[in-house]
Formats: C-alpha cells, sequence, structure tokens
C-alpha cells in the first residue's frame, strides 16, 4: 500500500509541475489588451466602411463576377450569395465587418473573437499547427494564426491570421457581393489595437479570390465599450424572421401575415396541394 501510495504521489506532483509550468510559459503582460466589448465604427453595413452607403462598389471584380453582381442588383432580390436574411452564417470575409457586439478572448492556443449575432463565433488557432490535410469545408473557414512583435519591445502587438477551407455561398456584406463559388478563397487578416487610442482596434483584411482580379484589402475599425459593466444583447434570428423559403423561391410576411414577393415579376407558390 505504501509503494502504491508513493507511486500516486509522484505522479499528482508530476501533473501539478506541469500544470505550474504551463501556467508560467503563459504571461498575459506580453499580449495586447483586447478585453472589453467591441462593436463596429461606422456600423457592419457596406463591407468596405470607408466607403459611401449607396455608392458604387469599390470591388475589383474581374468581369464575369461584375456582371453576376449587377444582375443580383437589378433584380431587386437578396441574391444567392447571401443567405444570411435565411439565419446563416455571414461567413468570412463578411463577419469582419462586426455584428453586434464582439469579444476577443485570448488564450495560449487559440484566440476566440465571440459575436452576438448568427453563428459569427470564430476559432483562430496558434499553437503553431500545421494545415490540416483535409479540411471540412465551412462558411467560417479554418484559420491559423501567429502572434507577431513588429516593433521589438518584447510584446505582441498585432495578430496575424490567414483562413481557408470555406464552402459558400458567401457574399461580402448585404448588397449580395459575391465571392467566387469554387470557394478557393485566402483571407489574411492582421488584427491590432491603435497605437494612438488603446480603445480602437483594426482588422486588415485581404482577401484572395478567384472573382477579383488582385487582392483586396479593406480595413475594418471597432470602438471598444467603455462601460465598466455593458450590456450584452441576445440575437435569436429565426424569432423574428419574416422571410419564408417555398421550394426555391424567397417570400416575405407582411405585417398582415400574408405572404409577399421579394422581387420583380415573382410568381406566387405552387398552390396544388391545398384546396
Amino acid at each position: 500500500m505504501l509503494y502504491r501510495g508513493s507511486i500516486s504521489a509522484i505522479a499528482f506532483l508530476a501533473t501539478l509541475c506541469v500544470t505550474i509550468a504551463d501556467a508560467q510559459a503563459w504571461d498575459d503582460t506580453k499580449y495586447p489588451d483586447f478585453s472589453g466589448q467591441w462593436r463596429s465604427i461606422g456600423g457592419p453595413g457596406r463591407y468596405d466602411q470607408s466607403q459611401p452607403r449607396g455608392g458604387a462598389t469599390p470591388a475589383p471584380f474581374t468581369p464575369e463576377y461584375q456582371a453576376i453582381f449587377e444582375a443580383i442588383r437589378s433584380e431587386g432580390g437578396q441574391g444567392t450569395s447571401n443567405m444570411t436574411y435565411r439565419c446563416w452564417s455571414p461567413g468570412m470575409p463578411r463577419v469582419t465587418n462586426g455584428y453586434g457586439e464582439m469579444e476577443f478572448v485570448v488564450t495560449p492556443k487559440t484566440t476566440h473573437i465571440l459575436a452576438d449575432h448568427v453563428y459569427d463565433n470564430r476559432r483562430i488557432f496558434t499553437d503553431g499547427r500545421p494545415w490540416p490535410e483535409t479540411m471540412i469545408p465551412t462558411l467560417l473557414g479554418y484559420s491559423i494564426g501567429r502572434w507577431i512583435d513588429t516593433d521589438g519591445d518584447g510584446r505582441y502587438d498585432v495578430l496575424e491570421v490567414e483562413t481557408r477551407g470555406f464552402r459558400g455561398p458567401r457574399a461580402y456584406d448585404a448588397s449580395g457581393m459575391p465571392l467566387h463559388s469554387d470557394n478557393q478563397s485566402i483571407i489574411k487578416e492582421k488584427i491590432f489595437i491603435d497605437k494612438a487610442n488603446p480603445d480602437i482596434s483594426h482588422d486588415e483584411v485581404t482577401v484572395i479570390d478567384n472573382g477579383l482580379t488582385r487582392p483586396w484589402t479593406v480595413m475594418k475599425n471597432y470602438r471598444r465599450n467603455k462601460e465598466p459593466y455593458p450590456v450584452w444583447n441576445e440575437e435569436n434570428c429565426p424569432e423574428t424572421n419574416n422571410h419564408v423559403v417555398v421550394g426555391k423561391e424567397d417570400y416575405m410576411l407582411s405585417g398582415d401575415g400574408l405572404l409577399m414577393p421579394t422581387k420583380k415579376g415573382q410568381s406566387p407558390p405552387d398552390l396544388r396541394y391545398f384546396k
């Protein structure tokens, strides 16, 4: 019994030492302060927030994808690339628009970006792992990042991220600007706190996509809520969603509960099973 007890004690001490070593290895003072609640500056309505609402798209589309986008706009509907009205995740890179309140959670091996919106939560692996040989395609993709010290002061100040492994459809924003249907997008980010104002953060997003003639870089900006105990709202997309899908057609429910078209010249649904 004494022999077994000694082995158990040694195993416990070894586990304790590993735990202490891990705790000592993680020094959060070496990382930027992303604590608190963040909101998009200027709102999440437009992918390129530097452009005025209602203006022409600055996206460097190929002629093929410019024509697809023009067709979406002329039709007047949501477009096949924009599925958030059906409670789908916005996907990448649209989630960087900053829908709802956001929270950054930095841990030793993973940085989480949490958002009180429809399935927007992101997981960025910073543990040095390689790209998996097989990735299950998702709307948000698979993100690998690394913290870097750009000014040599011994503290990390930028999180570099690369995201791959997508499925579609995905759009840049509610206008329906589409990403290429082959879903071979590569999205690179640089996430950092503003050096002049610690309550401002930035996400420099570069999209490499076969629907573009060149990589497209856009800067996203967020502001920290200075309230000591900010309110975190709840959003349940299906609860107030007035969109109705019948077959392959999308309709809407009016205020009086009647079915409405969502685009010009839309036919009503097939009612053959109703007397």
